[in-house]
């Protein structure tokens, strides 16, 4: 459950909840000029190693997330041969929400309007807590990278740079 009730819940928090996982949810004021995640992380006052951010990719007709460290950059012919796929480019912006049902700078890797397969860069195994975006620009979402993988059903890859 979270550890603060007073702030309203998101459907990236409300998954956890129904999961029974510990989470922490962290609020931020928002810069629409920069939604960066390096940015994030200084204003919620967190290593930037710590803070990851969620990518959505395709491949024909099928979709893939990748979580990431915020300042590293996603290697698309690793993430397709975790996948499986033969390669695979990111997803237009303009298809983000109608996908996902998340915007950018707010898209969560939980609760997505379906399933999609999900990779975690392997470092975040490296750290106990990581922070990824609630589903909503201006609040975060700290919990167990284990966690993580068991909400969304990922695997680890070494898919970033």
């Amino acid at each position: 459950m979270s550890k603060r009730q007073n702030i309203q819940k998101t459907n990236a928090a409300r998954e956890l909840d129904r999961l029974k996982i510990v989470y922490e949810m962290h609020e931020y004021e928002v810069d629409e000029s920069d939604l960066s995640a390096v940015h994030v992380a200084s204003v919620v006052g967190k290593d930037i190693a710590m803070v990851y951010k969620t990518i959505v990719c395709q491949s024909d007709d099928k979709y893939v997330v990748a979580c990431l460290r915020g300042d590293l950059e996603l290697d698309l012919k690793a993430l397709a041969v975790a996948a499986g796929l033969k390669r695979c480019s990111l997803l237009a912006l303009k298809d983000l929400e109608r996908v996902t049902g998340y915007i950018r700078g707010g898209c969560s890797p939980l609760a997505m309007k379906k399933h999609f397969s999900t990779f975690i860069d392997e470092r975040a195994l490296k750290m106990d807590k990581i922070l990824i975006s609630a589903g909503v620009r201006g609040k975060q979402i700290e919990l167990c990278v284990k966690d993580l993988a068991l909400a969304t059903r990922a695997s680890f890859a070494g898919i970033a740079r």
